[in-house]
């Protein structure tokens, strides 16, 4: 039995494992039945194990092949969110106000299945295999830095990740050299005015209505500042002021997120966003506060590991499901493993439309096709191996 094959037999375990998960979901920080579950695992298959790994709920395992040769490692986040599951299946979750709404699941079941045939074929490995399974993906800093602090890249000399992606079809998968996804930071804005009656608003700073300026004002950024061939989206998610009717707030809210892949441009839109805060303010008589968080770094692929994406994703996706990725905007704390070593992160294409499986990541109804588990498990072997006969012949 080929590892292909060996894949194929475990994916009704791969099914069970996700689902699962899907029903005992645990937010960032909190995954210890996830990482007992991981673990349980992988010390039955005979690897070598580490608990507790990144000051957290992270599990490294560790598989010697054969042959001596590469370290290749390979990782999967385990995190979930903090929304209620909507969806009307046997394995909705179970935790109340909490769901696997961004396929974290899925990826902590492919990579068991992963470890599990490789752990089967040790003998056809020139090398050495290290699976990252990270908690906490979903909340800033992010769990990587403290898997990588805690020395989970010791050692490795290639790293790959993958995102099961329901904008994508089932059945496809993409990548691309260089930037992929978006430095992910945050701002928080407090107002500060006058409150008053609602009716004698020349008594009062109206807070709502200097937010109401600030959130206009702030679209200024990309419209007016900066470079329009540069990606770059300043969005303000959230506004809160008031408690009724005939009352002028004091105080109001703004909370809100910016991406970019470059980072000039990531420093001038922070630079730009703090002068609009200050001048809006200053222009209305209200004062503020301003919290800007950097968030995770953009992704960047490393050129060599993303063409080998190319050239053998075709085995599992054929040439035609081989696709060169767009831009993403959302952020992904991967992006501080690619600062470290070469590697690339990946997308599998998890959504169906014919199954109506089409709701975003972060969606209360979100699901996949679980096919895509199995596609994705076939990508990580062939994206391993090609490394390790690549290393050993260049030897």
């Amino acid at each position: 039995m080929n590892m292909n094959e060996t894949l194929e037999s475990v994916f009704p375990e791969m099914i069970e494992w996700r689902r699962h998960m899907h029903r005992n979901p645990e937010l960032s920080y909190y995954e210890s039945e996830t990482a007992a579950y991981v673990a349980e695992r992988l010390l039955a298959w005979g690897l070598e194990v580490r608990t507790f790994a990144g000051k957290g709920h992270g599990v490294v395992a560790r598989l010697e092949g054969r042959n001596a040769g590469p370290t290749v490692a390979l990782r999967a986040d385990m995190d979930a969110l903090p929304i209620q599951d909507e969806k009307a299946c046997e394995y909705a979750s179970t935790v109340p106000g909490v769901m696997h709404a961004c396929g974290h699941d899925a990826h902590t079941s492919t990579l068991l299945a992963v470890a599990k045939t490789l752990s089967r074929h040790r003998d056809s490995l020139n090398g050495t295999v290290v699976f990252l399974f990270q908690p906490a993906e979903e909340t800033t800093p992010g769990g990587a830095l403290g898997m990588i602090e805690d020395g989970a890249l010791d050692g490795v000399d290639v790293v790959y990740g993958i995102h099961l992606w329901t904008p994508f079809e089932v059945g496809t998968a993409a990548c691309k050299p260089g930037p992929m996804m978006a430095a992910a930071d945050e701002f928080v804005i407090e107002i500060k005015g006058k409150g008053g009656h609602g009716g004698l608003p020349h008594e009062a700073i109206d807070s709502v209505f200097v937010a109401s300026q600030l959130v206009v004002n702030l679209q200024s950024i990309v419209s007016r500042s900066a470079d329009p061939t540069e990606p770059c989206v300043v969005s303000v998610g959230s506004i809160h002021g008031g408690t009724t009717f005939n009352v002028i707030a004091e105080t109001a809210t703004l909370k809100g997120t910016v991406r970019t892949f470059h980072p000039d441009l990531r420093s001038m839109v922070k630079d730009r966003l703090e002068t609009i805060v200050r001048q809006t303010c200053l222009m209305h008589g209200a004062t503020y506060t301003l919290d800007y968080k950097m968030g995770y770094l953009p992704v960047i692929n490393h050129a060599e590991e993303a063409d080998r994406f190319l050239r053998t994703a075709p085995q599992t996706f054929g040439e035609a499901g081989t696709k060169l990725s767009p831009l993403i905007m959302a952020g992904e704390d991967y992006a501080y493993y690619l600062e470290q070593i070469p590697g690339c992160f990946m997308f599998v294409g998890a959504g169906n439309r014919e199954r109506g499986i089409v709701y975003p990541h972060h969606h209360p109804r979100f699901d996949i096709d679980e096919n895509a588990m199995l596609h994705a498990a076939k990508l990580f072997v062939s994206m391993t191996l090609d490394y390790m006969n690549e290393y050993r012949t260049s030897r």
